[in-house]
């Protein structure tokens, strides 16, 4: 990592179809390490109702993708407005970011 590079580290929660579309949104950018891990969880929808053989059943944990990033903090704004334009249905549990500073990281 060059010291004098100001890195910030982005959580991205996303549904699963749209992984695809956001890691072509996120090529332009210089993106430092990216991890792609499979969670389960919710958020404002709080889970929903499925019909499966004519019962119905609750489905507390949605399942979601979770991409973490490295990337320039100078790049994190545009990175935002591309992982919007990628992942966003325009329906409820689209996904989130979250962004944190990175104090130091170095290669093991």
């Amino acid at each position: 990592m060059d010291p004098k590079e100001d890195l910030a580290f982005l959580i991205i929660i996303v549904k699963p179809f749209r992984v695809d579309p956001l890691l072509r949104a996120l090529s332009p950018f210089r993106v430092e390490s990216l991890t792609i891990t499979p969670v389960r969880g919710y958020g404002r929808q709080k889970g929903h109702l499925e019909l499966y053989r004519g019962r119905e059943y609750a489905i507390s944990f949605i399942p979601k993708v979770k991409i973490e990033i490295t990337a320039p903090r100078s790049e994190v704004q545009d990175i935002f407005q591309a992982v919007e334009t990628a992942a966003r249905t325009g329906r409820i549990g689209d996904g989130k970011v979250f962004t944190l500073g990175v104090d130091y990281a170095e290669d093991i």
